[in-house]
C-alpha cells in the first residue's frame, strides 16, 4: 500500500479559448497518509481546479494523479469507495430528514458506517427526524460533512467547510476534523481562515498562478518570513495625504531592521525582528516630521502574513468575496 494518500506529478490543466487559459501549470504534490493537509490560495489561483481533478470531477490536460495508490483512469470506482467529499455548498433535499439523507448517501458505499454512527460523529442525533429545511446553517454544514463521512473514507476532501459559520459552529467542525485525523485517516482541507489552517493542518501548500509557491508546516512557513513581529500604524487623516504617505514610506526605508514595508488602505505594515529597536526609531521619525500617530499595534507574525507576503492579498478578502457572492 502506498504511503501517500495523494501523489501528483506535473499536473496541468488548460481550458480552451482565445487565448487558452492555463489554470494549473505543473503542480507536484505529496500528501502522506494520516495527515491533515491544507491547500490554500486566492480566488483564480488554480486551487479549485486542482482539487476537482483530485476528486475526479475534472480530467487533467496532462500529468499524473494517484489517489490512495490508484489512478482515476484505471480504477475510478475503487477510488470513489475510499474517499469522502464535502463541498462548500451542498444542496440537500429540504423534504428529507437527517436520517433519511444519511441513509441515502450510505447506500452508495459497500463498507459504510451506520447512519447512527455518522450522526453521532457530527452531534446530530437529536435532529435525526428533523427535515433539512428546519436545520440551522451550522447543522446543515455538519450534515454535509456527515454525508462525506458515512462512506467510511480513508481520505476526506473538505472544501471551505466553515465558511459563513459562527465561531461556535466552526469549532464544532474543527473537533470533527480532528477526530477523523486521530483515526489515522487523511484530510485535504481548503479554507479562507488562516487560524483554521494553523490549528488543523500539519502541512500546507500555497498555490498562486497555477503553481505551488510555498509548502511546509505552519511554523516553517511563518519562519520563512525571517521576522518575528508585525507593526501596523496609521497617522491622522490630516496627515494621510499622498504626499505625506510618500514621505513616510521614504523615511521608513531608511530605518535599519525593517525587513518589509507595505502600504495598506489606511495604514502602514512593517515586518521586523526587534520591536525594541524599531518602535523608538519609528516614533522618533514621525515626531521629527510632525506626524500625529493615530493608531499603533504590534503582534507576532502569522500564516496570514506569509500569505500576504507571497500573494499580495489577504485571505480575509477572499472570504468576504465568497460570502457576498
Amino acid at each position: 500500500m502506498s504511503e501517500l494518500a495523494i501523489k501528483v506529478r506535473d499536473l496541468k490543466k488548460t481550458y480552451r479559448g482565445r487565448p487558452p487559459v492555463d489554470a494549473v501549470c505543473g503542480i507536484d504534490l505529496n500528501v502522506p497518509r494520516g495527515m491533515c493537509f491544507g491547500f490554500l490560495g486566492p480566488n483564480g489561483a488554480g486551487k479549485t481546479t486542482t482539487i476537482e481533478i483530485l476528486e475526479g470531477i475534472l480530467s487533467p490536460t496532462s500529468g499524473e494523479v494517484e489517489i490512495l495508490g490508484r489512478r482515476w483512469d484505471q480504477d475510478p470506482q475503487g477510488i470513489r469507495e475510499r474517499i469522502g467529499v464535502s463541498l462548500q455548498e451542498t444542496e440537500l433535499s429540504d423534504r428529507l430528514t437527517v436520517r433519511e439523507t444519511l441513509k441515502l448517501f450510505r447506500s452508495f458505499y459497500r463498507e459504510a458506517i451506520s447512519v447512527e454512527q455518522a450522526m453521532q460523529w457530527v452531534s446530530l442525533e437529536e435532529k435525526a427526524d428533523t427535515w433539512i429545511k428546519k436545520l440551522s446553517g451550522g447543522q446543515k454544514q455538519r450534515l454535509a460533512v456527515a454525508t462525506a463521512l458515512v462512506g467510511n473514507p480513508e481520505l476526506l476532501f473538505l472544501d471551505e467547510p466553515t465558511t459563513g459559520l459562527d465561531p461556535t459552529n466552526r469549532r464544532q467542525l474543527w473537533e470533527i476534523i480532528r477526530g477523523f485525523g486521530e483515526q489515522g485517516r487523511t484530510v485535504l482541507l481548503t479554507t479562507h481562515y488562516m487560524d483554521e489552517a494553523e490549528m488543523l493542518c500539519e502541512q500546507i501548500a500555497i498555490v498562486d498562478g497555477g503553481k505551488i509557491i510555498a509548502e511546509g508546516s505552519p511554523r516553517e512557513l511563518v519562519a520563512s518570513l525571517n521576522a518575528n513581529h508585525i507593526i501596523e500604524f496609521s497617522v491622522t487623516e490630516a496627515d494621510n495625504t499622498s504626499h505625506h504617505r510618500s514621505l513616510i514610506a521614504d523615511e521608513l526605508h531608511k530605518i535599519d531592521g525593517i525587513r518589509e514595508m507595505r502600504e495598506l488602505d489606511d495604514r502602514f505594515q512593517l515586518t521586523v525582528d526587534h520591536l525594541h529597536l524599531i518602535l523608538p526609531a519609528l516614533t522618533e521619525m514621525l515626531s521629527r516630521h510632525r506626524f500625529e500617530l493615530e493608531q499603533l499595534s504590534t503582534r507576532h507574525a502569522t500564516l496570514e502574513d506569509v500569505f500576504v507576503h507571497l500573494t499580495g492579498r489577504h485571505l480575509t478578502d477572499e472570504v468576504e468575496a465568497t460570502v457576498n457572492a
